[in-house]
């Protein structure tokens, strides 16, 4: 069986995932957390609860933020 690939940024860094993946199954496939972070795709954040119906498409350009506290 031949898997689809698809190459993004993430962070700044170039990635191959496979086609068919969301938003949410990306945060699950680089281990990084969904507490506490805002997920831009393509310099539009998008809403945590549409992260699940959200592909993740060829080319596209995503930025993981995470919220530190501190004082």
């Amino acid at each position: 069986m031949v898997v689809s690939m698809v190459t993004i940024t993430l962070n700044g860094e170039t990635k191959e995932i496979e086609t068919e993946v969301t938003l949410d199954r990306l945060l699950d496939l680089f281990s990084l957390p969904k507490q506490r972070v805002a997920v831009e795709l393509n310099k539009q954040v998008v809403r945590r609860q549409d992260w699940e119906t959200t592909p993740v498409n060829d080319a596209d350009r995503i930025e993981i933020v995470h919220f530190v506290g501190g004082g």
